[in-house]
């Protein structure tokens, strides 16, 4: 063992509670290291002094003041429980619980009849965007049908008078701009069935070439696969525009 090794086992052996072999080790170190015997003697004298200590017992006083604070705090708690018995009292417990439950029906009914308010509420605005909507697309000014395109995307996906309105928009329009935005305006109606067959109705009965690319990009971003026949149709068509022909081309490539 080196010095540090021996003076971090004095306290060890000077218990006693070191084995043989370690005791042997630190007596014969001792007997050559001057400077850890005079350590070693003096942790010796500190640890006979500290052994020779009487155990000190608390003063008569700090007993008295300790028992008269637990006193105290034991009084202050039974005041406590005494001023606020009513707490424990079955009948106040039943009442609260009674009080309870009938605040939260009151608060439950509140709620529906509120529901139901705002449910009402909103079929009404519903409503009456659809029928903004429908309006606009009847008139005969082409910028008041591209406002009633622009009012389709207000209304909810499920209106399938909206929706049967845009395809008409898209078969028989007569400005191309309408036809158009009425083309992106479909893209709402991506999940339904109806939007997606009358698209694919709709490639074959366009005179734009605007148009039909239009519709082309719109199947292929919706996957529609069931457009295939419609394109190879419209590709066969005699005098379909070249550029319409490749995009029809592209089509069938994403969608087969």
């Amino acid at each position: 063992m080196n010095c540090e090794e021996i003076r971090n086992n004095f306290a060890d052996y000077w218990r006693g509670t070191l084995g043989p072999a370690e005791t042997q080790q630190i007596e014969t170190h001792l007997a050559s290291c001057p400077q850890c015997r005079a350590e070693a003697e003096g942790l010796k004298y500190v640890w006979g002094a500290l052994g020779e200590m009487e155990p000190l017992e608390p003063r008569p006083a700090l007993r008295a003041r300790f028992y008269a604070s637990l006193r105290e705090m034991e009084n202050r708690e039974a005041e406590r429980s005494r001023r606020f018995w009513w707490l424990r009292n079955p009948v106040f417990q039943a009442a609260s619980a009674f009080a309870i439950l009938l605040l939260g029906i009151l608060i439950g009914n509140m709620t529906a009849r509120e529901s139901g308010q705002v449910a009402q509420l909103r079929t009404e605005v519903n409503s009456m965007k659809q029928l903004v909507t429908l309006s606009l697309l009847q008139q005969q000014n082409a910028s008041d049908r591209l406002r009633g395109v622009t009012w389709s995307y207000r209304v909810e996906q499920s209106d399938s008078e909206v929706l049967g309105a845009l395809l008409t928009t898209v078969n028989h329009d007569t400005n191309t701009n309408v036809r158009l935005a009425a083309v992106d305006a479909l893209r709402n109606f991506a999940d339904s069935p109806v939007g997606r067959h009358g698209l694919v109705q709709a490639l074959n009965k366009q005179d734009s070439p605007l148009v039909q690319i239009a519709i082309l990009d719109e199947l292929v971003d919706l996957r529609v696969k069931s457009a295939v026949p419609a394109i190879n149709t419209l590709k066969a068509s005699a005098g379909v525009n070249p550029e319409v022909r490749q995009h029809a081309d592209w089509a069938l490539a994403k969608l087969q």
